[in-house]
Order: structure tokens, then sequence, then C-alpha cells
């Protein structure tokens, strides 16, 4: 049998999570498509599916084979258009992970545009504040905040972020407003979980401070932790995009304004390839398109002269 028409059927079968279904889809019949499940499994040694009364999903085995068949079947289908002289038109099912607060604020609005540009393509966003494994877990690109340490990965940067300190009025009023890093020790500071223990600070003039921001209160989304600081407990570090409306509409006021963390990289990742999938090409295109100007970005404090 055709390898390709076998590895097709496997990528359908695991998608779709059905036989029946699956066969549907391919024109087959359901025996024939078990057939082919069956054959490659046979040929590689290991069960790729488990198969139950109600569904059938991948093995562990069979989600690592599941994505490089995936990325087999699209470079062979760009391959062929590309030998007729034609442009490969962006299809299939793309499968996006993300942080949070970043997915929720800035990243959905970037999807009606992209959606309505490519009317074949199906997208797939998962998010979470954690660094997912883009192969194990079956993602096409991935949304990165911070430094990248993944060297297999091609990371194409949509802007940067800075990263500020803030808190609550009726906080500041209870228990004093910091006026250098060091003050930070005295105060609740809530921390973020993915955060190293260590946090350095950068003046806008330049200089620097190592702090260590901890408290009480410690949990691993943006989010969460922002909304407990409005609520008055304690000093919050997050990114711009997070604390935008807070600090707009005074629920949040500045601690430290002429301090933050280094400013942060934005950047798409996704797998190396000779051949990058159409619709990856595709979105971190628009991504860059639509982030070209860090529109999550609040603009520096001015430069004061150091506080004697």
């Amino acid at each position: 049998m055709d390898r390709l028409s076998i590895l097709q059927t496997f990528v359908t079968v695991a998608e779709t999570g059905s036989f029946t279904t699956a066969a549907e889809r391919l024109g087959l019949s359901r025996a024939m498509t078990s057939r082919h499940v069956q054959t490659l499994e046979d040929r590689l040694g290991v069960r790729l599916l488990q198969r139950t009364t109600r569904r059938v999903s991948p093995t562990e085995a069979g989600l690592g084979y599941l994505e490089r068949a995936r990325r087999l079947l699209a470079d062979f289908e760009e391959a062929e258009t590309e030998v007729r002289g034609e442009r490969a038109a962006p299809r299939g099912t793309l499968r996006v992970n993300a942080p949070v607060s970043f997915g929720r604020t800035h990243l959905a609005g970037a999807l009606p545009g992209f959606l309505a540009r490519y009317p074949d393509l199906t997208v797939e966003v998962t998010v979470n504040d954690r660094v997912v494994d883009l192969i194990e877990e079956g993602f096409d690109v991935a949304i990165r905040i911070g430094r990248l340490g993944d060297s297999s990965l091609v990371a194409r940067r949509l802007g940067t972020v800075g990263t500020r300190m803030a808190a609550s009025p009726g906080y500041l009023a209870r228990r004093g407003t910091p006026s250098a890093p060091g003050d930070l020790a005295g105060h609740d500071c809530i921390g973020y979980a993915y955060s190293a223990d260590v946090t350095r600070l950068v003046h806008a003039d330049g200089r620097e401070a190592s702090v260590r921001f901890d408290g009480p209160l410690t949990a691993n989304n943006g989010d969460l932790v922002t909304e407990a600081a409005a609520g008055g407990a304690g000093i919050v570090m997050q990114p711009d995009f997070i604390l935008a409306p807070y600090l707009a509409d005074g629920r949040l006021v500045p601690v430290l304004p002429d301090w933050s963390r280094q400013d942060l990289g934005v950047y798409a990742v996704h797998h190396q390839s000779r051949h990058v999938a159409a619709k990856v090409r595709a979105f971190v295109d628009h991504l860059v398109e639509r982030f070209r100007d860090s529109p999550w970005s609040i603009p520096p404090p001015a430069v004061r002269p150091p506080t004697r």
C-alpha cells in the first residue's frame, strides 16, 4: 500500500478520533481504514492509537509520530505545488499556543482578519502560561515572551514588551509607597510562578538593582495576580499588556515608575524545517504585520535624576 495514503489515514483517524468518521472523509471503507493503521503499527512495531468503544486517541508514541506525520504530509503537498509552479495556499488546521493574558488581549484580535484572509484554514488556539513542547503537544506555532532557550526552534520577533510594578491606591495608602528597590523587602510582593526568584530591575537612567520579589501570594497566571493586586493584596510586576487597563482606570497605580525589568521580546516560534508549511508562514507574517508597532506598550517614563 502507498505509504503516504497510510500516513494520511493515520493522521485523519487521530484527528477525528474515529475510524468511521475518518473513513467517510477519506472515501474509504472502515475496514480499509483500520487496515491502513494496523499496517503502519505493524511496520513500526508500536501501538500508535488507543482504541476504546467510545473513542480512538493517540498513545504517547502516537502523539510524537502524529506531529511528524503532519509535517511530512504538509511538506509533500507544498513540494508538489511548487513543482507545478503554483504557490501553496494555506489550508488545513493550524494549532497555536499562547500565554493566557496575551492570547486574550492581543492574539484574539488578530485572528478574525487572518481567518477572513485564509478561508481554507481552521485555527485551534490553546492558552496557558507554561512553555509547551511544540512537537510532543502537537502545536504548529507558539507565542513566547521573554528569553528563548530552545535553539531547535525558529523564532521571529513580533515586538518587545515592558514589565513594570503597580499596586492599588488602597494598598499604598495602608502600607506606604516604596521610594527605592530596597524598600520592596518590606512589602507584600505578589509572585508570578514562572519568574525567577531574584529579579533584576533597570532604572531609566541605566542603573541596576537586584531584588527578591515575593510575598504571601504566588500564582501561575498574570491576570490572577494583577486582579489580586487591584483588590489590595500587594505589589505586582507584570507586562504592559496586562497592566495597561488597570493603570488607565486607576485600579492600579505605578510603583517605582523609573524602575522596571528589562524589556522582553515577543516571539512567534515554530519547528525547524526546510519547507515551512504555508499555514505557518502565513500566520507568522500576519502577526508580524499586526504587531509591528508593539500596540501593547506603555510609553516609558521620563528620565529623572537619582534620588539622594
